[in-house]
């Protein structure tokens, strides 16, 4: 067999039958004997596309010779990315034709796989329907065997990409195709594949469209120490040959540097003709590399289908790793070690200035690796189910995943549920054999426990043994969930875990430092949010690193070690700056601790010092927020972000004395005079930072992140170039904003980068916005960003633009001017991709942090007493309320103030010296208590408005198995954690805004831990 898939620009042969076949500009030759091995083609190359309702577009016939040729991914609209508010991304119709010839065509199978399509897809083979999708998230493919001819043929798709699609199948809009998160860039934005089978084959995990769920490798009997498992093999086989078929499984497992280290081997079955079945090998393999956070060490598996004979009939290539996992007791165990989460919720678009989501396999690496770097071990994607490309990456990038279906943010019933319940299996059997997956999300907001078993019963159905926790956001009080959390709050649980789902909407454009730099942006200025000043969401880059540490202190506070109940972590909103909804003065969302183009702000670097570590940091590391160029007579404070108990700063070798300590992480040295020379924090761990003044700018810098692999000449390749203003001596200068021109010729495609103009002048009235979308900012910014243009500003000395390669290689020169320095050239070449590129396969693993530490994670900090009973003042038959382990119960006084108290008797006599609390309305009261241990009164004083928990730590630990709280006098109210409201303005949770009525004393505890 023979086929010309429009893929390489140079001729592919096989030594099993050589010939020669040339089509146009792209030419593969797929090759058969007598057994035939499955091929797995990128068919990617050679599309054409054109934007609006064509009729008859689907015909072999129609002319699409003045169509536009893309090589996909490619949105039609992902040139709007950042250029456009979300809101206003354009939502149309948009066909896609490719013209492929193949030949040899009998007794042979032929799917296409697409990674998914935006939002509703129609797909015609000749002409003929194959089918369609509809959900706008998941992959889909069909069967073209009925209708694929010798010669030539022509795919053809149709994309409906409007905001308000609505289903055929269940005659229902879809919940996710949400203009506030889920950017909509329309058309074929994801990778596709095309399959060629003999009539025996392993089956495509695509379970809506052909009702197959292809293969299933996993590992059970882990003993990590001595480094082996018992590894299984599952695949669904059909027999399409006519005739029943003896076939027995075989895989080959070989490790990530090419050597096979085990072959499985499976019974023999016979398959009836026209009959699915499911073959397994399985076998025990000793030696292996766990896949691990920052580790991602992957094996190919290697299913193999053989006759009776043992001739090879069918191959499928998985590539995976094995790694043990266990949710209980509050925590969260990878490879028997306990790992607190610290991450991001990133939506899950992930997408790029000028190009959408569509940039290639190593660029997501590249991405998802800084996540890594930045001290993340999980990435939260926000509503849908991401694309396979990120899923892959991070299997490679060694971070973990919590892959949602589809949601908005409420749990919903009829159609719109069965469409979850769709995506989800869909979703399940398509990415069970990414080891990164370790949570299904059910939802963006709780779902009933009713739902929550429907979940995890598709759960155990399809993906029984991948080591997978399967929850929601918030289930504080449904055990059948296997982990949970609320979005802005901390929760702690002795149970299931608890991670907070996205802490800390905060904003702040990354060109911002402080308000004694150039530009000068005043620490919230920008237009209001809800009618008043809108700090929280137009921070410079000093303030927005601070509240980094400030979040992440009560999450760490509650970390494991400090009794039964504990965090299992949280992480922000969001990784990068996003497309998505927005509160600050740019049109698209500024929470990112890197900007759209991946350049750190500081916050980037503040999570480095803090995470660091599984539970808590094990490299000490120390990092001075800012830089040190003032203008001269600038007095100013200097913040120090560190791991270390002391850091001490040197300004030019003078010592400014010890910083003071406000946070866990947080030193400040107040009032230091700016002085031209180098600072210096020098931290007691040993671990020290220096930032030095910077000479006038001088020159432009440029240079390239490109491929691993080499640029590729397929015309989807992307180098992402740098772009600098530095002094004299190569140091960058980071108070120049100057406007950088760009030139380019060669085989390039530009794309550019982003920039912010002044946005003051660019915001206008919103008076025509939807009711339907959520609250942002009081006006709207008609900014275009300088996306797509060949001029724009470096932010803080530097930026980013993308080139896209063409599908000739050559090379590509780039040159770069500025007024007043010097300007600079950079060249770079692609080259012709050499046979069937699938980069899923061959880009190199990250394994940076090294594999799983065998040592213990933390030490045990405090242990919980429990508690025999309780008694109270008053509402007696309720204080079990009060340490039931359920966050979403309370335990309240009658409001008198005689009445105000509660008496605990714990089941021994314990040395008392920490009590943890959740008082209702955390938020925002302060309740002045006493505690007594027996009849002594061992504390007193006021807490403190949290995020969750306060801590009262007694000054002498006592010996006592009584121990009682009394509120003293009416609660306080006042705000001082920030607008941590959920975006529609509501509640996060059923007690964290509890007003009381005034002169009242109502003692209210959620939950409360004895510790010793």
């Amino acid at each position: 067999m023979e086929i010309n898939c429009n893929f390489a620009p140079k001729l592919i042969t096989t030594t099993m039958k050589k010939t020669i076949l040339t089509l146009a500009t792209f030419a593969i030759t797929i090759v058969t004997a007598m057994a035939i091995e499955r091929q797995k083609l990128n068919f990617n190359a050679g599309w054409l596309m054109k934007v609006g309702d064509i009729e008859n577009a689907q015909t072999c016939q129609y002319n699409d010779t003045r169509w536009k040729p893309v090589t996909l991914p490619y949105a039609f609209n992902g040139n709007e990315a950042y250029r456009k508010d979300i809101v206003d991304l354009t939502d149309t119709v948009v066909w896609y034709r490719k013209h492929f010839t193949m030949t040899d065509v009998k007794s042979k199978k032929v799917f296409v796989e697409f990674e998914g399509v935006r939002q509703g897809a129609d797909f015609y083979l000749n002409g003929q329907p194959l089918g369609f999708s509809e959900n706008g998230v998941m992959a889909c493919g069909f069967d073209l065997t009925p209708y694929i001819k010798e010669g030539e043929n022509v795919i053809a798709v149709r994309c409906d990409n409007n905001w308000r699609y609505r289903s055929r199948r269940h005659n229902s809009q879809y919940q996710w195709n949400d203009r506030n998160f889920n950017a909509n860039y329309g058309g074929i934005p994801k990778n596709v594949y095309l399959h060629i089978t003999g009539k025996a084959y392993q089956t495509l995990p695509l379970y809506s469209d052909l009702g197959t769920t292809g293969t299933y490798i996993y590992a059970t009997d882990f003993d990590i120490r001595r480094r082996s498992a018992k590894v299984h093999a599952e695949s669904e086989v059909k027999n399409e040959s006519g005739a029943d078929r003896v076939l027995s499984l075989v895989a080959e497992v070989t490790d990530a540097d090419g050597k096979l280290i085990a072959t499985l081997k499976g019974d023999k079955v016979t398959v009836k003709a026209q009959e699915t079945a499911t073959l397994s090998a399985k076998g025990n393999i000793t030696g292996l590399h766990f896949w691990s956070w920052g580790y991602g060490y992957l094996y190919k598996v290697k299913t193999m289908l053989c006759d009776n004979n043992g001739n090879l009939t069918d191959a499928v290539v998985t590539r995976t790793g094995f790694r043990k996992t266990r949710f209980a007791e509050g925590k969260i165990w990878l490879n028997d070690r306990v790992i607190m989460m610290h991450g991001y919720a990133q939506r899950t678009s992930n997408e790029w200035p000028g190009v959408g989501l569509s940039v290639p396999a190593w660029l997501s690496d590249y991405s998802n690796a800084l996540m890594v770097e930045s001290g993340a071990n999980l990435v939260r994607w926000m509503h849908v189910t991401p694309w396979k490309q990120d899923i892959e990456s991070c299997d490679r990038v060694g971070l973990i995943q919590a892959m949602p279906a589809g949601d908005a943010e409420k749990d919903v019933t009829g159609p719109r549920w069965i469409q979850r319940t769709e995506l989800m299996r869909d979703a399940i059997i398509y990415n069970r054999n990414n080891p990164s997956i370790l949570f299904y999300e059910g939802g963006n907001e709780s779902i009933s426990r009713e739902h929550m078993l429907e979940l995890k019963a598709i759960r155990d159905k399809y993906d029984p043994h991948g080591g997978r926790a399967i929850g929601s956001r918030e289930m504080l009080d449904i055990d059948e969930a296997e982990y949970g959390g609320e979005m802005l709050y901390i929760n702690k649980s002795g149970k299931h875990p608890m991670w907070a789902m996205e802490y800390c909407r905060d904003e702040g454009l990354r060109k911002y430092w402080d308000e004694l730099s150039y530009p000068y942006h005043k620490e919230g200025d920008g237009p209001l949010y809800r009618g008043k000043p809108a700090n929280d969401y137009n921070h410079n880059m000093d303030v927005f690193a601070i509240e980094m540490v400030r979040r992440w202190e009560e999450y760490w506070k509650e970390r494991p070690g400090g009794g039964r109940r504990s965090s299992a972590g949280g992480v922000k909103i969001v990784f990068s700056d996003t497309n998505t909804h927005h509160r600050g003065e740019s049109n698209f969302r500024t929470s990112g601790v890197v900007d759209a183009m991946r350049l750190p702000k500081d916050a980037f670097y503040v999570h480095q010092v803090m995470w660091d570590g599984w539970v808590e940091p094990e490299k000490p590391r120390t990092h001075i927020i800012g830089h040190w160029n003032y203008n001269p007579g600038t007095r100013k404070p200097v913040y120090v972000v560190s791991n270390a108990d002391e850091v001490e700063l040197f300004v030019n070798g003078k010592s400014q004395g010890k910083g003071t300590r406000s946070h866990q992480y947080l030193f400040t040295f107040n009032d230091v005079d700016f002085e031209s020379g180098k600072i210096v924090a020098v931290a007691n761990n040993g671990s020290r930072d220096e930032i030095e003044t910077v000479g006038k700018p001088y020159a432009i810098r440029l240079k390239a992140m490109e491929n691993p692999e080499g640029m590729k000449a397929d015309g989807a390749d992307m180098a992402l170039v740098e772009v600098e203003v530095v002094d004299k001596e190569g140091r960058r200068c980071p108070l120049d904003d100057r406007i950088i021109h760009f030139n380019f010729n060669g085989e390039a495609e530009w794309i550019g980068g982003i920039g912010t103009r002044d946005n003051k002048s660019f915001q206008r009235p919103d008076l025509n916005r939807d009711k339907s979308l959520l609250d942002a900012a009081a006006t709207k910014n008609i900014s275009d960003n300088y996306v797509g243009s060949m001029s724009l500003p470096v932010e803080c000395g530097v930026n980013r633009v993308l080139l896209r390669s063409t599908v000739n290689a050559g090379t590509i020169h780039i040159y770069a001017t500025a007024e007043g320095v010097q300007p600079a050239k950079l060249t770079l070449t692609t080259k012709t991709q050499q046979g069937n590129t699938l980069p899923q396969l061959t880009l190199p693993c990250r394994l940076e942090r090294g594999e799983t530490p065998s040592t213990p994670s933390y030490t045990d900090r405090n242990r919980s007493v429990a508690i025999k009973k309780a008694e109270a003042g008053s509402n007696n038959e309720n204080v079990v309320a009060s340490y039931d382990d359920n966050e979403l119960s309370e335990w309240k006084s009658d409001g008198q103030r005689e009445n105000a108290w509660i008496t605990y008797t714990l089941e021994r006599k314990a040395k008392v010296s920490k009590i943890t609390i959740k008082l209702s309305g955390w938020r925002s009261l302060r309740y002045p208590l006493a505690v007594y241990a027996g009849k002594k009164k061992v504390w007193e004083g006021i807490t403190q408005q949290s995020l969750g928990y306060v801590h009262i730590d007694i000054p002498t630990p006592v010996s006592s198995d009584i121990l009682t709280i009394k509120m003293l006098g009416p609660a306080s109210s006042k705000t001082e954690k920030g607008d941590t409201a959920e975006l529609a303005g509501g509640k996060a949770g059923e007690l964290d805004r509890v007003a009381t009525a005034k002169g009242s004393v109502s003692l209210r505890i959620v939950e409360l831990d004895i510790l010793e």
